[in-house]
């Protein structure tokens, strides 16, 4: 399987910007510059789409893990942080609640370590990657659902 992202750059890396596309159309023609990743500006930029593939990646390998445990999660929400210092990517780390019927808080470590080590986005990263997981028998005061 292969996945494409189009970017596309116009002008100087302080000045300039760019548009990207992914392949689903999920993201068509959204803005990044410099602005966005270096100070206060509103567009999006890389390291926020590696910590929402982070996040996303990392909470469908739990489910495995998790699955083939026998544990079937109620919902699982992990909020990724990308730490962009010096021009490089130095952390990646993971939030992560989950509510799991009749699953043990000592044997949800586990699982949650074994999904941060396997899911392909934290394979495929360079950095250290740090966790906070707990296991919550409700979910307050979020946005999602």
């Amino acid at each position: 399987m292969k996945r494409t992202a189009i970017a596309n750059w116009k002008g100087s890396g302080k000045e300039g910007s760019g548009k990207l596309l992914t392949e689903s159309r999920v993201i068509k023609n959204k803005n990044y510059d410099y602005r966005s990743r270096f100070e206060d500006g509103t567009y999006t930029n890389p390291e926020e789409l590696i910590a929402a593939a982070h996040a996303a990646c990392f909470s469908m390998k739990l489910s495995f893990v998790l699955g083939a445990a026998g544990f079937i999660p109620k919902r699982i929400e992990t909020k990724c942080t990308v730490t962009l210092e010096g021009g490089v990517i130095t952390n990646s780390h993971l939030e992560v609640r989950a509510k799991v019927p009749k699953l043990k808080a000592k044997d949800f470590a586990q699982y949650a370590e074994e999904a941060k080590e396997n899911c392909p986005i934290s394979k495929s990263l360079a950095t250290n990657i740090t966790m906070d997981a707990q296991l919550v028998k409700s979910f307050r005061n979020t946005a999602s659902s």
